[in-house]
């Protein structure tokens, strides 16, 4: 009994002299205060900054702040002799038909722009023209052949526009393993939908919004996907769909309606795998002018080496771009993206500065990368990932922020696509520390893990972490932290709304959330750990040391 006591002494001692080792500094409490993150915030999410739109005059000061920033830190250019790295983008700004019209042989009907349809096209041409175009509906628009599923099977959809639900098949269902159940796959993320039907050679897709399938509600479909629309340049889109976009629920129903066919009844039918392609019995026909520029957007990365595997990387992320200056809302034009995403930027320029206040020197290094064309799907992340200044094998993991918690201190930090690596368990470790608990996220339906930046990295086969606090105040509950972040959803995601309010916003979560990030950071560059991706992980690789 004596022996094992002091074995076990021995152990906890030795356990607890690691754990001190990898903690923060006293010095590093300095960098996360509440008057730094509140100037970042208050200067990135201005109206000075019209938005942070890309290859507009707010990325330029965007840029100009973060490169100022980084250099007062002394932390080194990441990307060579540079702070940035230039990203080609192609903006189109399509002018569609304030009609569609979709002609049913013994009449025709006009659908209205904004109300009944968004659409836009990814083409760089003058003009794009859909001409009795047969809508067909497509159920899920997936082909998943490990699954042996194919919703298009039989039709061949040359000179026809497909319209598609959003999200999986298993949504809404019982059974967890029938494509994830509420969880959302790859396949039910609307750029998925973009990808499948160009390479099924259609004139066009729609896909049917509905609030809980897609994650957010009619407004933000209008905001987002109106106005210029960014994407790499020197690709060739010339045999993409002419027409992407979106229609609304109800004009959806009319559609079925008017073809004669029951949507609910359709819908179910969309989820077996017998399903057969519909048409809608309708020829639609519009005109798409566009405006297209190219412009160079820019990476921006610093980089704090390593004391002892400087050629290793721990990799976070953020991205500093929003949605610019649009339509307008309430008198005000300027989406300002406060929350989404200066709260991410402030948090990264925060551990950087943790980082370097540090008594001691990480054994790996650290790169802070701020990405650009987030918002436009994930461009700036992309282009980095697929042009890296880091060998990707030399990436440990990516601990991406994007949306940080305003609303105060919590006891969760949630996992959004839990279960994926090992990485659940580092966050685990440091939210037990800090006497909080992890979850799953707990709307596993909205697709979250696909809609930011460390989905690049993921999909490169580098197991990524994206986590925050929002779901259990620590002292106002569970209903309190779920009624602000539906809140936010519902009135500020991706509106001129999205303002930082410095007597609104609790710092106290903002702080816990950077703190946490900072700490993951630190134990993983301090370890000579390989976060490996789970057996079941879509994303699974051999890590190449």
């Amino acid at each position: 009994m004596m022996k094992f006591s002091f074995c076990l002494l021995f152990v906890s001692l030795f356990l607890f002299s690691c754990q001190e080792s990898n903690r923060p500094s006293k010095n590093d409490a300095e960098a996360f205060t509440v008057e730094s993150m509140g100037k970042h915030m208050s200067i990135l999410a201005s109206d000075e900054f019209e938005g942070r739109m890309p290859c507009s005059p707010g990325e330029d000061k965007t840029v100009s702040y973060l490169i100022d920033e980084l250099k007062d830190m002394g932390l080194k250019a990441g990307m060579g002799s540079s702070y940035t790295q230039d990203v080609p983008l192609i903006e189109i700004e399509g002018f569609p038909d304030d009609k569609m019209v979709l002609d049913y042989g013994n009449e025709k009907v006009n659908l209205n722009i904004l109300d009944d349809y968004v659409i836009h096209s990814q083409r760089k041409a003058d003009e794009v023209s859909i001409k009795d175009s047969e809508l067909v509906f497509c159920g899920y628009g997936i082909v998943a052949p490990e699954r042996d599923w194919n919703d298009f099977k039989g039709m061949d959809l040359k000179g026809k526009t497909a319209v598609v639900l959003i999200n999986d098949p298993g949504f809404g269902g019982q059974d967890s393993t029938f494509f994830k159940g509420n969880t959302m796959t790859y396949y039910g993320r609307w750029t998925y939908k973009y990808e499948e039907a160009d390479r099924q050679g259609a004139d066009g897709l729609l896909i049917i919004h509905e609030t809980s399938s897609a994650g957010y509600p009619w407004t933000v479909v209008k905001s987002s996907w109106t106005g210029g629309q960014q994407g790499l340049s020197g690709m060739d889109r010339s045999n993409d769909c002419g027409m992407k976009g979106w229609v609304s629920l109800d004009t959806a129903k009319e559609l079925f309606d008017k073809a004669g066919l029951d949507m609910a009844k359709e819908i179910r039918a969309a989820r077996k795998q017998d399903f057969q392609p519909k048409s809608l019995k309708a020829k639609a026909s519009i005109n798409i002018r566009n405006k297209y520029t190219e412009c160079t957007s820019q990476n921006v990365m610093a980089v704090y080496p390593g004391s002892k595997r400087a050629d290793e990387y721990i990799v976070y992320t953020a991205h500093w771009d929003h949605i610019g200056i649009g339509r307008k809302v309430k008198e005000d034009s300027i989406y300002n993206g406060a929350l989404d995403n200066a709260t991410g930027v402030t948090a990264l320029l925060e551990i950087a500065k943790a980082f370097t206040l540090s008594d001691k020197k990480p054994e790996r290094s650290i790169a802070f990368l701020f990405v650009t064309a987030e918002e436009q799907g994930l461009l700036g992340s992309e282009y980095y990932v697929t042009n890296s200044s880091i060998p990707l094998n030399k990436m440990v993991c990516n601990l991406n922020m994007d949306g940080v918690n305003p609303a105060g201190k919590m006891k969760d930090f949630t996992i959004v696509g839990m279960g994926h690596s090992e990485m659940d368990e580092y966050a685990e470790n440091a939210a037990y520390e800090d006497g909080r608990y992890v979850m799953n996220e707990v709307e596993p339906e909205k697709g979250y893990f696909y809609r930011s930046d460390h989905f690049n990295f993921a999909k490169a086969g580098i197991p990524a972490l994206y986590a925050e606090g929002g779901y259990d105040h620590w002292d106002k509950g569970k209903d309190y932290a779920i009624k602000f972040k539906d809140g936010y959803v519902k009135d500020r995601y991706h509106a001129p709304s999205d303002e930082f309010d410095a007597e609104e916003w609790n710092f106290d979560g903002f702080i816990q959330d950077a703190k946490i990030y900072y700490r993951i950071g630190n134990n993983m560059a301090n370890s000579q750990d390989w976060p490996k991706w789970y057996e079941d992980s879509e994303f699974r690789r051999a890590i190449v040391k």
